[in-house]
């Protein structure tokens, strides 16, 4: 097993940033039907940085170490930064190859995270 990999399991056995916030008027819910992944992304923002995230949630490894490795990457960064973070730049995150059978697992708390910075900005305009 490649160094990632362990990566990738110790994220999903240990996910960081694991449980909800107090405040979940900046949070959402996603499925995965195809895999079976349900998670919900809440965040707290002042001054136009992120500063708390979690997910609550339960899938297959790629799912949950994603949204780990991407609350621990977003927390401190800005909506601004975030919202240019690309599909391609998420799964750089994780550093395995995602075949196409698992990049919506891997995309998952992406998407969310994009909905809720979406939905936030439109709030706050």
């Amino acid at each position: 097993m490649n160094i990632y990999q362990e990566n990738i399991l110790d994220h999903y056995h240990n996910p960081r940033n694991f449980g909800s916030l107090s405040d979940n008027s900046n949070a959402l819910s996603l499925e995965n039907p195809s895999c079976g992944d349900s998670l919900t992304l809440s965040l707290s923002v002042e001054k136009n940085s992120i500063t708390n995230i979690a997910f609550t949630g339960s899938g297959c490894a790629l799912s949950i170490a994603s949204a780990s490795l991407l609350t621990e990457y977003a927390k401190g960064k800005s909506i601004e930064e975030l919202t240019k973070l690309s599909k391609s730049a998420m799964v750089s995150l994780l550093g395995i190859e995602v075949g196409p059978a698992r990049i919506k697992c891997a995309l998952l708390a992406w998407e969310a995270l994009q909905k809720i910075l979406h939905n936030f900005s439109e709030k706050n305009l």
